[in-house]
């Protein structure tokens, strides 16, 4: 990842080029593997992603397994609650924006007949 305002390191990776947002990725998979398929325009699901990463405080690391490693049994269910309901929201959100949208576009449409 490139950030701005940053030199190049000799040698390749910066140190913060392994920074993310832990959430990211199980944002990504819940998805990917619920909600794929609901959508014919994959950038709803993009939306959907930044809708549910934002309704979840970040947690910032450099290592997933540092985070799971250190993790207890109940937390790592709580974050797949989170996670869970967050994306959940997120595609009731996204689900009504677009219904709204298809609405719009049907009266439109009558409207011009």
């Amino acid at each position: 990842m490139y950030i701005p305002g940053t030199k190049a390191r000799k040698g390749g990776i910066m140190p913060m080029d392994s920074v993310h947002n832990y959430y990211e990725r199980l944002v990504f998979n819940e998805i990917n593997e619920n909600y794929a398929d609901k959508f014919e325009d994959h950038d709803v699901l993009a939306d959907m992603a930044c809708i549910a990463l934002n309704r979840i405080s970040p947690r910032y690391i450099r290592y997933d397994i540092d985070m799971s490693f250190y993790m207890s049994v109940s937390e790592h269910i709580l974050v797949e609650k989170t996670v869970r309901k967050a994306v959940r929201k997120a595609y009731k959100k996204v689900l009504a924006s677009e219904e709204a949208r298809m609405k719009m576009s049907e009266e439109e449409a009558h409207q011009a007949d």
